[in-house]
């Protein structure tokens, strides 16, 4: 997929799925803006950009506070002139509880990163693209948004709701040449998975036999359907949500 002169932007783009997303976004000619609260992981991120001949510029943000949402987006355009390409990656795995036991500073803490903070960035994205015409949006939700996440209830509820924000905003803007799409990860071998698996670390190895493809997946997999919702081959792609998940989701 050939994204050259496009101006891409990462949310959580300090390791993981982000770190492949922001990697990928490069090797398809795009140039590339990482944001992270990580410092560390997001200039690694883009050292290992740049080692590759590519352009590519880190920006501490905290996406979940409205101010430092609209500065990285001013600060995007006054160092590129427009932002193509946003994928809004950033994302916590929440606080292992069931329902009743949830701390409600927790479950705001997990709402606000996870949904509100893909909320922010969708809206100051949009307000972008709306004045350059054109641009693709892709949110990271999760198929965990789609099932039951049995003691995360935090996370499902957050991933579910990026689902249908996906979904509301992709329809309010497809006319405005504005295409919006989400990804449904399912196990992918991050070191999210690593801190949600931590206290039973053979639970990892269960849940990679679990899935229908037999392993975990692999963070450029992930990558490799947003670049291509990225680009002009997905141009009729407009409210997806496409399960990228090894068959667990049809079991």
């Amino acid at each position: 997929m050939c994204l050259n002169g496009k101006v891409a932007l990462v949310t959580g783009g300090g390791s993981g799925i982000g770190r492949s997303i922001a990697l990928a976004y490069a090797k398809a000619g795009a140039c590339v803006t990482v944001a992270d609260i990580n410092d560390e992981g997001g200039q690694e991120t883009v050292r290992m950009i740049c080692n590759t001949g590519k352009e590519a510029s880190y920006i501490n943000a905290d996406i979940s506070d409205a101010v430092q949402v609209s500065t990285l987006i001013e600060r995007v355009v006054k160092l590129y002139g427009r932002l193509d390409c946003a994928c809004n990656n950033a994302g916590i795995e929440g606080y292992y509880a069931c329902i009743a036991d949830i701390i409600e500073e927790d479950w705001d803490h997990t709402i606000k990163v996870n949904l509100k903070g893909v909320w922010l960035c969708m809206k100051y994205e949009i307000r972008q693209m709306l004045k350059q015409g054109c641009g693709s949006i892709i949110n990271i939700a999760s198929v965990g948004g789609m099932l039951p996440c049995i003691g995360y209830g935090d996370y499902s509820t957050s991933k579910a709701g990026v689902i249908q924000l996906t979904r509301t905003a992709a329809i309010e803007y497809a006319k405005h040449g504005i295409r919006i799409n989400a990804v449904c990860p399912g196990g992918i071998d991050t070191p999210m998975i690593d801190r949600i698996n931590i206290a039973i670390p053979e639970r990892k190895k269960l849940l990679s036999e679990s899935q229908p493809i037999g392993r975990l997946g692999k963070p450029e997999e992930i990558a490799d359907v947003v670049i291509w919702l990225s680009s002009e081959a997905a141009s009729f792609v407009i409210a997806h949500s496409m399960v990228v998940d090894g068959g667990s989701l049809a079991k």
